[in-house]
């Protein structure tokens, strides 16, 4: 059994903006494996779908990011799900816009929702896959960026990002870690 956990904020005030790229790839991800509605269960959205290799719940916290890893303990240990098996999507602004990467585990990097989940399940070992949102403008806020919807102009490339991140994920599920961090941990020049 696995977990993707997509990092976000709900509300409508909030889609599509920078921050909430994880839900983006939770409902790619929902739509490619026609998961249906999502049920409300341990303070998040949970689809489910079935794989060769087990089950996968596609999971959407509702808790605000910087509380995320409030949901994801409490499903971690209602299904016994092992930190290696929980894979985390979440926005870097460390990362240029539509470039993926994949991590088995480490610090959080600032990321808040992440630091959360890592210190909850009481590891960093927890793989994670982190998507290119770009740097603030000139002296804007780092908060007031993420938080804010993409620019006209970037919503393609966010769009194929959302799609790329959804294919990565797929990977992880069937062929492991260490295959799609190989296949998707590439420069945009690549």
């Amino acid at each position: 059994m696995k977990l993707v956990v997509g990092l976000g904020n709900p509300g409508s005030q909030y889609s599509g903006t920078r921050h909430n790229v994880g839900f983006d790839v939770i409902t790619e991800l929902a739509q490619r494996w026609q998961a249906g509605k999502p049920q409300l269960k341990f303070q998040a959205e949970i689809r489910e779908a079935i794989f060769p290799s087990g089950k996968v719940f596609l999971v959407a916290p509702m808790t605000y990011m910087n509380r995320s890893g409030e949901s994801v303990q409490q499903i971690a240990r209602f299904y016994q799900v092992a930190s290696e098996d929980v894979a985390v999507v979440c926005d870097d602004i460390n990362l240029p816009l539509g470039r993926l990467r994949w991590r088995a585990g480490g610090s959080s990097g600032g990321q808040k929702g992440l630091a959360d989940i890592l210190q909850r399940l009481g590891t960093e070992k927890v793989p994670r896959l982190r998507l290119g949102v770009g740097r603030p403008p000139g002296g804007m806020d780092s908060a007031a960026w993420v938080l804010a919807r993409f620019r006209a102009e970037d919503r393609s490339e966010a769009e194929m990002m959302v799609k790329l991140a959804a294919d990565s994920m797929e990977c992880w599920i069937a062929e492991g870690l260490a295959v799609a961090m190989n296949r998707f941990n590439r420069s945009s020049e690549d």
